[in-house]
Formats: C-alpha cells, structure tokens, sequence
C-alpha cells in the first residue's frame, strides 16, 4: 500500500513539473535520445525519476495492489473491494483474449524520459510486411528487460514509424495478470501473458501485423545476466518456434545491447545453496528474485546505452501439426540468425570485436 501511494504521488509530481517547467523555461522535452544538446538538470532529475518509478513499479507495485484490495475487505470501503473482486472473476479470460484495446499507458511522457535517461534506441534492420504475423524473440533478459519493455511496450522509442502497420504485443509473465489493479495497469499498456491461449489469440483473432514479443530465455537467463557476459537461454527453447509454425508467423530475432550492463548482480554458482533457492522460488512462483544493485540509491541503473536491434524476419510456414522435425529446422535457422545479428552489430553498439555471443 505504501509503495504503491509513494509511486503514485511520483507520477503526480512527475506530470505536474513536467507542465509547469515546460512552459516557465520553454525547454523541449522532446528531443529524442542522441541529440548532443546538453541535458539540464532539471532535466536529469525528470529522466532519474522517470525511472526509478519504473523500477519500483516493476517490483512492488503489482505486491502493493494486491495487499491493499485485500486490506480494504477489513476497511468500511469493503465494498469496493468486494465489487472489484467480482469484476475480476467476470473479466478473468480478458487478458489471454488479447487484453484490452485501450493501450493509454504506452503514450505516458514519462517513457520519453526513462528512454533518455540511458539512452534507449531501436534500429531497424528489415522492413516487416504489415499484411503478415510475426513473433519477435527479444534477447537477453537482463534484471528487467528495460530495452524490451521500453521498445515494444512505450511508444517513445518509435517502433510505430519505423514498422508502419505493424502492432507490437510485449507477453509476459502469466501470473502478473492475476494480481488485482496491477492487471489492469499492464493491459493498459497493451501487454497480454505470455501462454499458448494468449499468443493464439494474437496470431489468429486479430487480423494481420501483429508482432508478439517474448523475451525467449526469460526468469533462467536473468540469473544469468551480469555486465560483460553475452549469454543466452535457448537451445533447448522451442515452444516459440512450434507456435510459428502452427500459425505462419515469421519469426525475427532482437538483441538489446547493453541490457546486461544496466545493474550489478550476485550470481551464485550452480549447486550452491543461494542458487538452489533461486531455483526453487523459479520452480514455485515462475520467475527468480535477483539479488541485484544499481548506479545510485540501490533501485537506479546504470546510464548505459542500450541499443535494441531488430533483425530480419525468417519466413515460416503454416503447417497445423509442425513436426518434431520442422520445429528444430526453424529453431537452428534462427539461433543461426540471431548469432549473425549480434555478431554484425556489436561493434557498433559499444562491444568489442572479441565478443562471444554464448547460447545455452
């Protein structure tokens, strides 16, 4: 309750000096990331905010909604609560039925901000074809796949001008739609879980130019996400591949450089108590706690560029019953595709030419 009072009044705030700065100082807020203008700080402080409400939000929020709906039951406001809880099981199927159309949160200024404050680029290396289905596989994880969410999840980094036509679905974690009012900020911002009824839907009930994006290795390859290391969680990763399949979507790789760099994390080594407790939490809860620390107050990252690269589009075709056969077909031509991708862009993305891209 607390955490989710604090990120609200953050918000607030937020809009609030956003308005007033802008038109005491007529300072552009608009100046996409790159642009050798000096920041203010003023400025600073906006962007610093910006994402510090988007690290919180990721960890506390969707635990604080859930904790006040359940404390309002004991509250004179029941009521409401009781109402909500009744709302909730009669909309319980919406988010794998596509969730919702409305998708205000993903215009929210504050992800301008939170784009600048790294900063956060997409580049596009292929046109996508607005009259076909795509699954985009996003690598790597990271702590928070900050590059996914703010690429495919916002619209501040233009993913809309640059694949006119097409309409981009960040799936997540399932249980996240289960917590109550947290459910509802996600669909708001266009996010659907990430199961085969909900990708279904996506790829065969809503027309053409859909583009689902899964971040493939998901909670395994943010155990292992640490600065300098370049490894992702896929060789043994196939369900995307058959849902391909099944449904003619092409499939297109996306690596997000920099992702790993954005925070400090213990790893534990495998076998070790710490690691065999992660792997339990995983095992229960469908995602791993990291033990992770950022740039300042713990909660910031790093202000490292990350630059999220969409590769070329592998042609998949539509078979009703891919074959074991066909599935590992796909599956090799787009771990060959991704490899390609890392390896043509890391130079120019800050790496080094010795950089390994390690698939696990």
């Amino acid at each position: 309750m607390i955490w989710s009072k604090c990120v609200l009044h953050v918000r607030l705030f937020l809009s609030w000096s956003i308005c007033i700065h802008s038109k005491n100082s007529g300072i552009n807020f608009d100046k996409v990331a790159g642009m050798t203008k000096e920041k203010t700080q003023w400025k600073e402080f906006i962007e610093a905010i910006s994402v510090l409400q988007w690290v919180l939000s990721f960890l506390f929020l969707g635990v604080s909604c859930s904790i006040l709906m359940v404390y309002l039951m004991f509250t004179s406001l029941w009521p409401l609560s009781t109402l909500y809880f009744i709302w909730l099981v009669l909309d319980w199927q919406t988010p794998e039925k596509g969730g919702w159309n409305k998708r205000y949160v993903r215009k929210w200024k504050v992800w301008e901000h939170m784009r600048d404050f790294f900063p956060i680029k997409l580049v596009k290396t292929a046109d996508l074809n607005p009259n076909k289905n795509y699954i985009l596989g996003c690598h790597p994880h990271g702590i928070m796949s900050a590059g996914g969410f703010t690429c495919f999840s916002t619209e501040s980094c233009g993913f809309a001008e640059l694949f006119p036509g097409v309409r981009a679905t960040l799936v997540i974690l399932a249980g996240l739609f289960r917590l109550p009012l947290f459910r509802e900020y996600i669909m708001c911002a266009g996010m659907c879980p990430v199961s085969k009824p909900s990708i279904a839907h996506l790829l065969s009930q809503s027309g053409k130019g859909n583009a689902v994006v899964i971040v493939i290795g998901g909670a395994a390859e943010s155990l292992a996400s640490a600065p300098g290391i370049n490894t992702v969680v896929m060789k043994h990763r196939k369900g995307f591949v058959r849902v391909a399949l099944e449904f003619g979507a092409d499939l297109v790789p996306v690596y997000s450089f920099g992702e790993n760099e954005l925070f400090q994390q213990v790893i534990f080594s495998d076998g070790s108590l710490g690691r065999r407790l992660q792997d339990l939490f995983k095992k229960i809860m469908g995602f791993a706690p990291c033990l992770f620390v950022g740039e300042r107050i713990a909660f910031l990252p790093y202000k490292t560029p990350v630059t999220t690269v969409v590769g070329s589009p592998i042609s998949v075709p539509k078979r009703a019953t891919p074959t074991d056969e066909e599935v590992d077909h796909y599956h090799k031509l787009y771990m060959e595709a991704l490899a390609k991708l890392f390896h043509e862009h890391k130079v120019s993305c800050g790496l080094s030419e010795s950089h390994k891209l390690q698939i696990i």
